[in-house]
């Protein structure tokens, strides 16, 4: 089997897929002739990728849902089975940041909303995604960060959602042993998408700047074509940067170093 025709008439369902890493990784894996469910809160923005997916090749339907509803997450289930008769492959991409430290946001409930898109989010997608990943062996696909794999300052609750979905992802990994359901987690460092413009700031409300400079970021093109690799390999997990890799194993001897490193880049703000 040729790698393009590994996602050819697969169903394969994204999260948060209006914009950024979400809206490039479904027109990429559209161009392989895959069907598309594209789940997100805005509908006009979601409307036009569904319009650039069934140009790159492929076909694609949408559902307005806010993944920190359980029932969103379920309706955008029910609809990759109606439309399309099953599921291939989940993509829990959909997401909420934060900047500013702890102890300066007024209101912590803020970092509530963050752990339930996040981290719930995905935990009640795939659990309403399961029966079908089960029924076609299917690709369970976890969007973190590197602020998964190691604290973050002034990400606080954006890090302890993805902390929370990794462990989640990587305890479902080991019970699906032998289901043929695979979990393949993506760790990007800073990418150029949307995301950080609409982040919460300490005073509860979305900030009018990115403080992240981003041409210093890696592009959502690449992140996309280094997830769709994953994807088509089915890897168990992709930490997409040299400084990412040199973190996971210098935080095992030198954890104070890798503290230092965090908080030079945030400060430089790449």
């Amino acid at each position: 089997m040729g790698v393009g025709s590994i996602l050819k008439e697969k169903v394969v369902v994204v999260t948060g897929a209006s914009k950024g890493i979400g809206a490039e990784l479904a027109r990429q894996v559209a161009a392989k002739g895959a069907k598309l469910v594209l789940a997100a809160r805005d509908v006009k923005d979601l409307e036009a990728v569904a319009g650039q997916c069934q140009a790159a090749g492929g076909s694609a339907i949408t559902v307005r849902a806010d993944v920190a509803v359980e029932s969103d997450c379920l309706a955008i289930m029910s609809g990759a089975s109606l439309a399309y008769g099953g599921i291939d492959v989940l993509v829990n991409n959909a997401g909420a940041t934060m900047w500013g430290r702890f102890e300066d946001i007024e209101d912590v409930s803020v970092l509530d909303r963050i752990m339930r898109v996040n981290y719930m989010g995905a935990v009640h997608c795939t659990k309403h995604a399961l029966p079908y990943l089960r029924a076609s062996r299917g690709l369970l696909v976890g969007i973190a960060s590197l602020t998964a794999l190691t604290g973050v300052p002034t990400r606080s609750g954006y890090a302890a959602s993805k902390h929370a979905m990794r462990g989640f992802f990587d305890s479902l990994r080991i019970e699906l042993d032998g289901s043929g359901v695979d979990v393949t987690m993506i760790y990007p460092g800073f990418v150029a998408t949307g995301i950080r413009e609409n982040a919460i700031g300490p005073g509860g409300k979305p900030q009018a700047i990115d403080p992240v400079d981003p041409r210093k970021a890696m592009s959502v093109e690449e992140c996309a074509r280094i997830t769709l690799g994953a994807m088509e390999g089915r890897k168990r997990e992709v930490v997409m940067t040299a400084r990412g890799k040199m973190g996971v194993w210098l935080k095992l001897i030198a954890p104070t170093v890798v503290d230092r490193i965090a908080k030079r880049v945030i400060k430089q703000g790449s």
